[in-house]
């Protein structure tokens, strides 16, 4: 224990952590006013890991039941690493640690279309009925566009589909690929929106058949496709290409090449637009819990990053635009619901399942609300005069889409 409450001493500079060893001994380590969390280490080789690596033995413990929150609940936990971890990753060890990372986060991304089929699996093919305990009710899997305190999660989840698509500035008749498309959300909404034609596609067959029968409930199924389908895999051309949440899985090694597929896909006058999780800063690495237990082979890109592809492709970015806060928000709202489900979620799982998905939905969520993550939406085009010249086109499309918003039904 020695030399974990040294660490644990330097860590804790906002709010009180007390330590209560297999033996019982008690180890208190105080800050600034803050989060108060009392924990239970019921097996000593928690000391070691712990010291060692924290940020992801702390979460396998706390998943595994050998690390038990006594006082608090996880969320003040995993308030208090956030509001110190800057402390913390300041200790030697943990430097050393994540330089060394660093160097090897390219090992981590590689991912092939092998391997990418399986990182989906890992994630999105674990079950649609967990999906529907927390999300909207039009499974938008991905950061929503709060325009008020007063929106609901599914407000913000159609302010987002209804923005996305103002930019697109679309034209009836046109052809549209939605690489990453999820449970289908933003192809249905540009199938029911817009005269257009819509190409779907995704790695994960549960969300395939899920979409297809969302669209044939909608009656949409002639105007939408969705395709088991990896993007390096894609015949165009496409008028408009999409992509939401999904470069995260793309991985550093493969951003040129994904970059150059889009401009292989588009017309000569054709628009993209890229929706991502991005790092304030520079390039960094994936959280070694987050890699292992959630998104394997997924890495937020910093925009510099993402740019230097772009640039190399010789494609234009016609616009970025930053959301700071508003992944936060859909994280917590994520959160509550499933926490008011978490019975359910046991039942089709276990409760270690559930420690694991808790800890991941707020740990997301402060790494947008105290952390270096935001979301960018970036547009990119062939050409510099493909779009009308001023940015004014976004609001009056969006204006036009939100007359039609109430009239379409939702199908889950």
């Amino acid at each position: 224990m020695k030399l974990l409450n040294s660490m644990m001493s330097r860590f804790v500079q906002v709010g009180t952590l007390t330590l209560i060893d297999a033996a019982g001994g008690v180890h208190r380590h105080h800050g600034a006013d803050g989060p108060r969390v009392t924990l239970r280490l019921t097996d000593p080789r928690l000391y070691r890991s712990l010291f060692l690596n924290p940020e992801l033995r702390a979460g396998e413990a706390y998943m595994d039941g050998t690390l038990v929150i006594e006082e608090g609940t996880v969320r003040d936990l995993l308030t208090l690493f956030a509001l110190n971890r800057t402390r913390l990753r300041s200790h030697p060890v943990q430097k050393l640690l994540r330089a060394t990372l660093k160097r090897l986060r390219g090992l981590h991304q590689r991912n092939g279309l092998a391997r990418s089929r399986a990182n989906v699996a890992h994630h999105y093919d674990l079950s649609n009925d967990l999906y529907r305990l927390f999300l909207d009710d039009d499974l938008n899997y991905s950061c929503g566009y709060f325009l008020g305190p007063e929106d609901s999660l599914e407000t913000a989840q159609q302010n987002k589909l209804r923005h996305i698509a103002a930019k697109l500035d679309l034209r009836p008749g046109q052809r549209v690929l939605d690489i990453g498309c999820g449970w289908g959300g933003m192809a249905l909404y540009l199938a029911a929106h817009a005269d257009v034609e819509v190409v779907g596609v995704t790695l994960s067959t549960e969300q395939k058949a899920l979409a297809e029968q969302r669209a044939r409930q909608r009656g949409l199924d002639g105007r939408v496709r969705f395709l088991l389908q990896d993007y390096r895999e894609v015949a165009g051309p496409f008028d408009r290409i999409v992509s939401i949440g999904m470069f995260e899985h793309v991985g550093l090694g493969q951003y040129r090449a994904f970059f150059d597929k889009v401009g292989a896909l588009l017309t000569p006058d054709g628009v993209a637009l890229l929706h991502s999780i991005g790092r304030k800063g520079g390039p960094g690495i994936t959280g070694a819990w987050v890699r292992k237990y959630i998104f394997p082979g997924g890495y937020s890109p910093a925009l510099s990053e993402a740019l230097a592809a772009v640039e190399q492709s010789g494609l234009w970015v016609t616009d970025i635009e930053i959301w700071r806060l508003h992944y936060a928000e859909t994280l917590k709202a994520w959160d509550a619901r499933f926490q008011a489900r978490r019975a359910d979620a046991a039942a089709l799982f276990d409760e270690r399942f559930c420690r694991m998905w808790e800890f991941y939905l707020i740990l997301s969520e402060f790494s947008f609300r105290y952390g270096k993550h935001m979301v960018f939406q970036m547009q990119i085009a062939r050409r510099q005069d493909t779009l009308p010249l001023a940015r004014d086109y976004f609001g009056l499309a969006e204006a036009s889409l939100r007359q039609h918003d109430d009239k379409v039904p939702v199908a889950r």
